[in-house]
């Protein structure tokens, strides 16, 4: 059944957000037990165990005769490294293992929901979770920073832990994109409430193969008959449509579709529309939606301004996840039977 994606602007409440906000179906069952770390990189394996013994015995508060008991400070864990070494399976990972009230949540959707609800209300919101996980937490520009300084410096000290995945170290965090030396103080403030996890190795999705390959329109048509229920739009009605609906809203916008396919993939040569894009596949891949595309080869997808710039390492990640599902429509086509 095909999905009309561009009549969809969902508008949600922030209890209807404060909801939402767990593992996709991506990393719905993904353990510690299933993480599978790659002996040449001991990092993996480091990461995962410090994770897996920090949710068996998080720090508990303090317990005071005929008082309430002290909160002891939150502890932060910031799992660094490139794209495709499972830094999110591991989030993940430790929300599935955590035993408290939890939340999982980009960096994205955290920044949306402060700003739907104001600082002090947002505080308020998440205060009752003690535990915190943030995936693809990045510094965009000063007034992030500004609120991810704040946030984080109200939560964490009364208690609340906090786990997030970057791309970016902590001490780097916003070069390239704003004049971060003006901001050195509250980025420093950030990174200091963290212990760095650097997690080494290759992006297990491409394994060598190189960018994945587009579709031809009539392996498209074919891969539409496989699908459920889906959408399919050229590539420029799909970004046009981006730029009314929030990020924030990508995952809501998806309910119920079981596959994208696009037509006509082209340079975007703007780059806010570029940073949608990219959103909006990190959320197909979360999900794990099907996808397949046309048009133009990956590697002419974002101009080389763009792939070299501050951004890089997000536009590397959309690389390498639009090569993992190409990869997998591909398989599709040649045994429609046995993949799924």
């Amino acid at each position: 059944m095909r999905i009309d994606l561009l009549s969809r602007n969902p508008q949600v409440t922030p209890e209807q957000m404060l909801e939402g906000f767990q593992p996709t179906a991506r990393f719905g069952k993904v353990s510690f037990e299933n993480y599978l770390p790659n002996a040449d990189f001991p990092s993996q394996a480091l990461a995962r165990d410090t994770l897996r013994e920090f949710t068996q015995n998080p720090p508990q508060p303090v317990k005071r005769l005929f008082r309430k008991p002290r909160p002891v400070e939150g502890v932060g864990y910031y799992l660094d490294g490139g794209f495709g070494v499972g830094k999110t399976h591991l989030l993940a990972a430790a929300w599935h293992a955590f035993q408290g009230k939890k939340v999982f949540l980009s960096y994205q959707e955290l920044l949306y929901t402060i700003g739907m609800l104001g600082m002090h209300k947002a505080i308020a919101a998440f205060h009752g979770y003690e535990l915190l996980c943030i995936d693809e937490f990045e510094l965009d520009d000063p007034g992030n920073t500004h609120m991810t300084s704040t946030f984080l410096g109200q939560l964490m000290p009364m208690g609340t832990h906090v786990i997030t995945t970057s791309n970016t170290q902590p001490e780097h965090l916003g070069q390239g994109r704003f004049n971060a030396e003006d901001f050195k103080r509250q980025i420093q403030a950030i990174a200091e409430r963290f212990t760095v996890l650097s997690i080494d190795g290759p992006d297990y999705r491409q394994r060598g193969a190189g960018l994945g390959k587009p579709f031809k329109k009539s392996e498209l048509a074919l891969l539409e008959k496989q699908a459920g229920s889906f959408v399919r739009v050229t590539a420029s009605e799909l970004n046009l449509h981006l730029t009314r609906v929030h990020p924030a809203r990508f995952s809501r916008m998806l309910d119920g579709i079981d596959a994208v396919i696009l037509d006509d993939l082209v340079c975007m040569t703007d780059q806010n529309i570029a940073l949608r894009f990219v959103h909006f596949i990190d959320k197909v891949y979360d999900l794990n939606l099907k996808f397949a595309a046309s048009g133009e080869a990956l590697d002419q997808l974002f101009p080389s301004t763009y792939r070299y710039g501050a951004y890089a390492k997000k536009y590397s990640r959309c690389l390498s996840r639009l090569t993992e599902m190409l990869a997998l429509s591909a398989r599709r086509l040649e045994q429609p039977e046995t993949v799924r």
